[in-house]
């Protein structure tokens, strides 16, 4: 069932930026709980829960990412439930998921590292194709509220250079270890 998330109360701690394309919101969207199905990524986008219908990120560079889908899309994901490396944007080829050429900071990847400087929550997504225990068997389930608390770029598996982002749930007790901490980035000691 669609939301039309501009007439509905948004919880306090919720933040909305205002976009020229559309609003921006960061955080829960109210009537879409934990766990909510969904048949496909036209479901996801108009209930606002991750708004591209092929992108894997969707925010902007200059705002922070509000969603992302775990797809099966990077062959260099890993998905432990409460704590997601989540690899960027670009350089893969989508039906293989292997990649082919270098990876850029910019765009998504871009809107990630402010979501982690800003410490801004980013609703996850898992779909069916991706290889996880917390993915659900067909279609997306709503996982819901992570935040990037560090990223750093390296060689992935296919040898290109790829963009890692730490996420950890919202809540859990392996963001509680890191709630108190800035955003980690390349320039910092891990």
């Amino acid at each position: 069932m669609p939301i039309a998330v501009s007439i509905l109360m948004l919880p306090s701690d919720t933040v909305v930026l205002r976009d020229v394309m559309a609003e921006r919101i960061f955080g829960e969207l109210p009537g879409v709980p934990e766990g909510t199905l969904f048949e496909d990524r036209t479901e996801l986008s108009k209930a606002g829960v991750h708004r591209p219908r092929q992108a894997g990120i969707c925010g902007g560079k200059g705002e922070g990412a509000e969603s992302i889908v775990l797809s099966g899309g990077y062959e260099d994901d890993i998905d432990s439930g409460d704590v997601i490396v989540y690899t960027g944007h670009g350089g893969n080829i989508p039906r293989t998921a292997t990649q082919y050429q270098d990876q850029e900071l910019d765009r998504q990847n871009m809107a990630l590292v402010i979501s982690c400087k800003n410490r801004l929550p980013i609703r996850v997504v898992r779909g069916s194709k991706h290889r996880s225990d917390w993915s659900p068997e067909t279609g997306y389930v709503y996982s819901g509220l992570y935040r990037v608390v560090r990223w750093w770029e390296q060689r992935g598996k296919s040898g290109f250079k790829v963009f890692r982002f730490e996420l950890r749930k919202i809540g859990s007790d392996a963001e509680a270890e890191m709630a108190d901490q800035p955003c980690q980035s390349p320039d910092d000691a891990f």
